[in-house]
């Protein structure tokens, strides 16, 4: 078997996720915030305080990228780091509530970069996309006990 990059699921996934994360940036920059920084901010406003461990489980990261984003969100207060009452070596992070202000007004970006991807790729198309990579992500393509980082 020859290796053909176009038939590479892995390499498909890979460039396409750039190629929408150029997008999502490029709207985003103007409020100080990367794609993956904006995510991290709605999911705890949405799940509210999560340890990093179960941030990076939920956003199907390791907590080495996860904590290399973590770090702007933290210098600029957008979020606050806290050891667990339970263990002391676990972090808790939370949403400050300069934080919930700076992810309200990157809501507007956002909303602009998701109109432009759907006005582009088409509703239904974008729909059937979300679901079909939503699948994907629900599948044990690797065992949890053999996932590295986690």
């Amino acid at each position: 078997m020859t290796f053909q990059t176009q038939e590479c699921n892995c390499f498909a996934l890979r460039s396409a996720a750039r190629h929408v994360t150029q997008l999502y940036d490029q709207f985003l920059a103007p409020n100080g915030l990367r794609a993956t920084q904006f995510s991290i901010l709605a999911k705890l406003r949405r799940l509210g305080p999560l340890t990093i461990n179960e941030l990076a489980k939920n956003m199907v990261t390791d907590r080495t990228t996860l904590a290399r984003n973590l770090r702007p969100l933290e210098r600029d207060g957008w979020i606050r780091i806290e050891p667990t009452a339970s263990d002391r070596r676990a972090k808790m992070l939370h949403l400050t509530k300069a934080g919930e202000r700076r992810l309200q007004t990157a809501l507007k970006a956002w909303s602009q970069a998701q109109a432009k991807f759907e006005a582009t790729v088409g509703p239904k198309r974008s729909a059937d996309l979300r679901a079909l990579l939503q699948g994907v992500v629900g599948t044990e393509l690797i065992p949890a006990s053999q996932l590295r980082g986690h």
